[in-house]
C-alpha cells in the first residue's frame, strides 16, 4: 500500500523501513546542521526523535537554518522542529528538551534509550560529554565538526576522528578523544581551509546583537562569531542523516 515513505522503501526495502520506524535518534543541537538532520530523519521514517537545544530562533539564523523563518524568530528551535516533524510524519514521537547540554545537565538523559546519537553542537565540553555518554551506553554516535567559515560543500568527508586533517575543531577533538580514552569516533569534517570572516562591525553580532531578549546564551559571548552560508551546514546535516539511516538499517549498496 502506498504511503508517505513508499519511495524510500523502493530503495531500502520493507525490513529497513521497519527498523527506522522502531528507532529512536537523539539530535543534540537543531541549528544549521542539526535542523537539516532532523528534517531528513523525519522524512526517512524514523519513529522517534529526541531534540535537545535551549536556543531560540534569531533573525541571523534565517540565512542557513531550515527551522528559521520570519514567522519562527523568537521561538524555541526544538518547538519549531517538533511542529515541523509532526507535519511531516504525525506518527513520529518527538520529545523536546530546552537544555544546554553540558556535564551538569547530562543526567536529564538516558542514553541507553537511543539507537543513535547525533552531536551537532558547537561547544567542545558538550561534544566530549555526548561522546562519552554514548560510549558508556554502547550507542553509536556521529559528530559534526566545523561547518562555519566554509563555502565548499563538496569538501566534506565522513571519517574517523583520527583520520581528519585541516579542520581546527577536528584537531581539538582529536586531542580530547586521546585524553579521554575515546579510540574511535565517526565525524563529518571539511578538508577546506576555513575562511577568515570579514571584520565589519556594522553587520557583526558582536556590536549589534539581536538575539531574543531572554536568550540565555547570546552570540556576543562567543570568542569568535563565524560566518556561514546556506549551502554548507545543510549539506553536513544531510550527510549525517544519511550515515545514521545507513547504519540503523545496515544498508549496503553492494548487496543490492
Amino acid at each position: 500500500m502506498l504511503n508517505k515513505f513508499s519511495r524510500t522503501e523502493l530503495v531500502l526495502g520493507k525490513e529497513a523501513m521497519e527498523k527506522l520506524k522502531n528507532s529512536r535518534v537523539a539530535v543534540f543541537g537543531v541549528g544549521g546542521v542539526g535542523g537539516y538532520a532532523v528534517e531528513a530523519l523525519a522524512r526517512s521514517g524514523v519513529g522517534a526523535l529526541d531534540l535537545i537545544d535551549d536556543d531560540r530562533v534569531c533573525l541571523t539564523n534565517i540565512n542557513r537554518q531550515i527551522l528559521a523563518t520570519t514567522k519562527t524568530v523568537g521561538k524555541y528551535k526544538v518547538d519549531v522542529a517538533k511542529e515541523r516533524v509532526n507535519e511531516i510524519n504525525p506518527e513520529c514521537e518527538v520529545r523536546t528538551y530546552k537544555t544546554f547540554f553540558m556535564p551538569d545537565t547530562k543526567d536529564q538523559f538516558n542514553f541507553s534509550e537511543y539507537d543513535y546519537v547525533i552531536d551537532a553542537i558547537d561547544t567542545v565540553t558538550g561534544k566530549k560529554e555526548i561522546i562519552l555518554c554514548a560510549k558508556e551506553a554502547n550507542v553509536p554516535v556521529i559528530s559534526s565538526m566545523g561547518a562555519g567559515n566554509k563555502v565548499d560543500p563538496t569538501a566534506f568527508r565522513v571519517a574517523d576522528i583520527f583520520e581528519t586533517s585541516i579542520c581546527p575543531l577536528a584537531r581539538v577533538m582529536r586531542n580530547v578523544c586521546k585524553k579521554n580514552g575515546i579510540d574511535k569516533l565517526k565525524v563529518v569534517y571539511s578538508k577546506e581551509k576555513p575562511i577568515r570572516p570579514i571584520e565589519d562591525m556594522s553587520i557583526s553580532c558582536r556590536s549589534h546583537c539581536i538575539c531574543p531578549p531572554d536568550t540565555t546564551r547570546k552570540s556576543t559571548e562567543r570568542r569568535d562569531i563565524p560566518g556561514s552560508v546556506s549551502f554548507v551546514p545543510s549539506v553536513v546535516g544531510l550527510i549525517i542523516a544519511g550515515e545514521v539511516i545507513k547504519d540503523l538499517t545496515s544498508f549496503d549498496r553492494g548487496e543490492r
